[in-house]
């Protein structure tokens, strides 16, 4: 097959990933192409991060409504409007899809508008045209799943939530991962009665016990009902339009909106059988530590390939890429160790690095020393809404090197960053003790902790519990 058009780079999808590594390559002399059927910027800004941000954000107003009159304030929240945050939500975003359609044009890298596919030449088709690279770049995505169970196609996914138009009064949300925690606690916090349902006790079992337990308790404590050890059956309409959900507990009835929370798979149905692109059993993009497919000069890397799907770690990933092929950095890769993340919770999550239980397991026992407590953040010294914050430390080894980081309350999301650099450079304990704390805030409780508490793992964790009456008054007072 002849190619109309050839090029040096050729990228399969304009999200975070592809965009970065697109616009690096040109910036780098490289003739490059990418291909997009969707809006620009991909699962992030359209139906991700962006507009759940800001859908946490809206939802962080309604609750910090409640503490105005303990502030002195005197308030009411006579009425929320989604439609009202809905547009200008929508708004923003596709002010983001011009933003990276002009940046393209600046950089010099042509947009091409369909789906990519593979012919058995190593070309790529696209609405008729056949293309053809050097080098290609596959950085696709994935898509929600949706359980092959009986009327399912009566609920919605993370991407359909974003299409509401306006508040579903009654909601149940299926998963227990960061994508479920986060819909419930933003529907809750709106003022819609939110059930969700969970294979096991626990949400976000992946992360730190402390992370685990102290966001499950505190979505009941913001009111949404926990189905515990209750998987969904079927999915039944009701003759007034509501939706029924049988699951293996009980029967929930009169739902006006079921959200899927279970998974994410990759975009990989490409024709990469045509090019000898290997896949694994859920069809994630084998690469190795350079993003280097099964197929000389095909690369991949972002959610198709599986690990770690977060949006810096693919704009990371392409730059790194293009660098290594166009920029002459041989060694150029993207590092998948320490890698911060984010969950926005109610309150939020911030975590990097091994988990205690990861670390036991890692380093033994006798090495690993945690330093954690729970206390009330200052914001909530005067209000009768208590929301607690949670810190835990987790070091190893003789030099008490910091392995894992875990926090769980009022701007941990903002916190973390700072944290990140330095536990990424090799932070040990003493480097902590060894920084001025800025007073008063949340962050400082970690150098104070790491400074009275120079013992092993169970004795840092009993002393712990027995000081953090203390701790808290501490924070609050200390000056």
């Amino acid at each position: 097959m002849i190619a109309q058009k050839c090029f040096d780079f050729l990228v399969i999808g304009g999200g975070s990933g592809g965009l970065a590594s697109a616009r690096a390559a040109a910036a780098l002399g490289a003739k490059v192409g990418l291909v997009e059927r969707g809006r620009l910027g991909g699962t992030c800004v359209n139906v991700g991060c962006v507009p759940k941000k800001i859908m946490f954000n809206t939802a962080l107003h309604a609750e910090m409504i409640h503490d105005h009159k303990d502030y002195g304030f005197d308030v009411d929240a006579k009425k929320f409007s989604w439609p009202v945050i809905k547009q200008r939500r929508d708004a923003y975003v596709k002010r983001l899809n011009g933003i990276y359609a002009d940046n393209l044009e600046k950089s010099h890298v042509e947009h091409i508008d369909g789906n990519a596919t593979f012919t058995n030449d190593r070309c790529v088709t696209v609405a008729g045209k056949t293309l053809s690279a050097k080098h290609i770049l596959i950085a696709t995505g994935g898509y929600p799943v949706v359980p092959n169970i009986p009327g399912a196609e009566h609920g919605i996914t993370s991407d359909g939530f974003f299409e509401l138009d306006d508040i579903p009064t009654k909601s149940v949300v299926v998963g227990a991962g960061y994508i479920a925690v986060e819909l419930a606690g933003i529907l809750q916090s709106l003022g819609s009665d939110v059930s969700l349902v969970i294979r096991f006790d626990k949400v976000l079992r992946k992360f730190d016990s402390l992370i685990s337990t102290s966001v499950t308790n505190e979505l009941e404590k913001i009111g949404v009902k926990i189905c515990r050890q209750t998987q969904v059956i079927s999915v039944a309409n009701q003759a007034d339009g509501r939706l029924t959900l049988d699951t293996t507990k009980s029967m929930l009835k009169d739902i006006n909106s079921i959200i899927w929370a279970v998974g994410r798979l990759p975009l990989s149905q490409i024709g990469l059988e045509k090019v000898n692109v290997e896949t694994d059993s859920k069809g994630h993009i084998k690469v190795d530590e350079y993003q280097n497919t099964s197929a000389e000069n095909i690369y991949a890397l972002g959610d198709v390939c599986g690990k770690a799907l977060l949006t810096p770690v693919a704009i990371a990933a392409g730059r790194k890429l293009a660098l290594r092929v166009f920029g002459n950095e041989a060694d150029a890769k993207m590092d998948y160790n320490l890698i911060p993340t984010v969950i926005f919770s109610h309150p939020p999550v911030g975590t990097i690095g091994l988990s205690e239980e990861e670390a036991l397991k890692h380093y033994g026992k006798e090495s690993v020393k945690v330093f954690s407590s729970t206390f009330v953040p200052l914001y909530h010294a005067v209000t009768e809404r208590k929301v607690k914050t949670s810190m835990k430390l987790v070091c190893a080894g003789s030099q008490e090197k910091v392995v894992g980081l875990h926090m769980l309350g009022q701007g941990c999301d903002e916190i973390l960053q700072g944290f990140a650099v330095a536990i990424k450079m090799g932070a040990t304990k003493k480097d902590f003790d060894d920084t001025v704390a800025i007073h008063p805030t949340s962050s400082e409780l970690r150098r104070i902790l790491m400074t009275l508490l120079p013992f092993t793992l169970y004795q840092a964790r009993s002393w712990s519990r027995s000081v953090n009456e203390s701790l808290k008054i501490l924070v609050i007072s200390w000056d």
